[in-house]
Formats: C-alpha cells, structure tokens, sequence
C-alpha cells in the first residue's frame, strides 16, 4: 500500500536506490519509501550491466569512490547477509597504441599515489595473462589483479532487504508521474498508484534520470545510450582464473561467465534513445570483431544475448548532488557505464548529503550538479 508520507522518496530501484535505501535506514532515516515502476527491483541498467568492478580509472575523483564502494562490497556478505558473488580475476586494458599507452602510464602513475597497486605490463606479460587472445598488435597494457566481478543483482535484493529490514518500503510497478514544488522546495510526489507528502526526493532513476529531474524543473544533462551484450556457450580450456579483458581502442571486452564467455563492445554510431531491442546488425559486427581478438570464440555458440542502457554525461562523471533548487532534490545518476561498483559508496553519500547536510566519507564538489552550467566539466577517459 501507497503510504500518505514519507522522510524521503527515492525514484529508481537500481542498485543506487537500493544502496541509498539502505544507507539511509541504517542512519535511523526509516521512513523511506523506494518507487520502482517496473515489475521488480534492479532489472533495468544495474540487472543488464557486465558486473565488473574495478580501481583502473583516469580521474582520481573516479578512483576515490571505487576505494570507498569496493570495499564495501567486500564486506557485503557479512554485513547484508546475502551472497554476490564476489570474484576477483583481476582486469587487463590491453593497449595497441602509443597514445594510449601514455595514457595508462599517467593514469596507473596517479593509481598508484592513492595506494592502488595497478601496474603497466609489457607486451610481452600482457600475452601471458591471456595467452588465448590474438595479441600480436598489442604494446602493452594495464593490470590490476584487485579488479573484478559481482552479482548486480544480489547487491541490489541485499540492499533492498537490508532497507526493508530497518523499516523502509519498496515498491514494485508504481511509476512517478510529477514531482510537486511549492515555494522552492519538493513537496509531494505524484505517483500512478497515489500521492506522497515528502520534502525530500532522490533522483536514482539511471537512464531515466532526465526525464524524472524534468519532473521537478531541473535540466540534468543525462543521455540514454543502448549497449548490447553476449553470452557463449560452454567453452573447453577455458582458465578459471581468466581475467576481464578490454581491448581498449576497440571499446571490446571479455570475461568468464560460468563456463562460458560475456562479450560486449560499445557501438560508436548508437542513436541516443531507450531503445533495448537487440541490435542484429550490430551483433554480427560485435561478434565477427570478438572472434578475432578471441579465436576459441568460433568454437562456442551463442547462449543469449541482451540490450541495456547507458546513463551518459557530457563528462562520463556522475552527479552526486543535493540541489538548492528545488530544495530537497538530490541527484545520484549518470555513471556513464561503471554505476554498479560505485552504487554501495554513493548510497552512503546520498545518507551523508540528506541526513548531515555535506558528504563526509569523500569530497564530491567535482560531481556537484552546477559543474555543467559552469562549464568545470572533468573527462573520465577508461569508458568502455
């Protein structure tokens, strides 16, 4: 049932609504309602997602919040009770040309002043890492064996029942339809199943970000992009310990599912839109290109294949944000494709923002919402 009030309503059942839930809950803040319009949690971008985690980013605000969320994940069994499969075969950026090797050098340089051990290979350790790659034109590469994978939906249903737990309600198949604003703050948000009196809004509604911000007047510069994913069937000698390989310029990566092979590789003439359907078209090109890099691919069929969206800023940083117009809205969206390691920190610094008026576990003022108007914009550059 649609509770008449609520502390705060959270828009969006991903692994930041669930994380935000949760983290909110925990600090007493139990009167949350979380509003998921689709049929079940974490089914949309977080559920659709590869799952990696990783260090290996170009900006230290990036590396910031994966040393603040990866480690959480590391505690979620013990704290959560719920398993995600927490796996970490370690992540290879596979490098074929100058300029991005310097890149990595500058990028792994900075890694390593704020404690994370990554570390640039030769060509020739690169290829003994994942000898069953086609490597020939590779220069070098990236490697962190602290990187890995997750199950994103374990993350979201232990945030979600850890929420419920402390006495926050989530709600499946209920939509937000408008976000009330009256003398410039949230003050209701109507919903297809009724009204909620709140006066605080989270906005963690992933690729739909835009449009709910639009909701409340607020222009947020979030862009949905469709990426494509597949998965192999069974494939014989396959590693145990294969790593998460991204053949970088190719936008192309790999790593073990089960016994089998995901592969996904970034279109760059993708429309903008929500469009989930599987692109044919583009498979083939993805799946020729995948063979290639990967020759033991010929000799595996196609399990399944899926489309999920993007949640894409003009600098592939998120905005983490409580606005002062309106009051009350907070913004946590727009991860540009690696939302789902940082989801366990940014649930604690939406907690932060709400509940102490500031984040306290990480300074957040480059992901402040303003940065857009004020042009003071910083380019994550290891998207894939």
């Amino acid at each position: 049932m649609l509770p008449k009030t609520a502390d705060v309503v959270i828009i969006g059942g991903g692994v930041m609504g669930a994380s935000a839930a949760y983290h909110l809950a925990r600090r007493n803040c139990n009167d949350v309602v979380l509003l998921e319009k689709g049929p079940l949690l974490g089914m949309e971008a977080t559920g659709k997602c590869a799952g990696g985690i990783r260090y290996q980013f170009s900006t230290e605000i990036n590396v910031r919040l994966s040393l603040l969320s990866l480690p959480m994940l590391q505690r979620f069994q013990e704290e959560l009770g719920q398993e995600i499969d927490l796996r970490w075969p370690g992540y290879l950026f596979l490098l074929d040309n100058a300029a991005d090797l310097a890149t990595f050098r500058h990028n792994v340089a900075m890694q390593n002043r704020l404690g994370v051990p990554s570390e640039i290979l030769s060509a020739e350790d690169a290829r003994a890492k994942a000898p069953l790659l086609y490597s020939d034109d590779i220069i070098g590469a990236a490697w962190h064996e602290g990187d890995g994978l997750a199950d994103p939906n374990g993350v979201v249903q232990g945030y979600a029942a850890g929420a419920r737990r402390l006495g926050a309600k989530t709600l499946t198949g209920v939509e937000a339809m408008a976000i009330r604003v009256e003398a410039g703050r949230v003050s209701a948000v109507e919903t297809s199943a009724g009204v909620i009196s709140t006066r605080e809004v989270v906005n963690a509604a992933g690729p739909w970000a835009g449009e709910v911000a639009a909701l409340a007047g607020v222009q947020l510069p979030i862009t949905p992009l469709r990426r494509q994913i597949a998965v192999t069937t069974p494939l014989a000698g396959l590693p145990a310990d294969f790593p998460f390989v991204i053949d970088f310029s190719r936008s192309l990566y790999f790593h073990r599912e089960g016994e089998g092979i995901l592969t996904g590789q970034s279109n760059p003439h993708e429309v903008p839109g929500f469009d989930q359907s599987v692109n044919h078209a583009w498979s083939e090109q993805h799946l020729e290109l995948a063979a290639w890099r990967f020759p033991l691919l010929a000799q595996a069929g196609l399990l399944r294949e899926w489309a999920g969206l993007y949640e894409v800023t003009p600098d592939a940083h998120p905005v983490i944000d409580r606005l002062t117009d309106p009051v009350g809205f907070t913004i946590v969206a727009g991860y540009s494709g690696h939302g789902f390691m940082h989801g366990p920190g940014a649930g604690l610094l939406v907690a932060e923002l709400i509940l102490d008026g500031q984040a306290r576990s990480l300074d957040i003022q480059q992901l402040r919402f303003s940065r857009f108007a004020e042009g003071d914009l910083v380019r994550e550059h290891n998207v894939v």
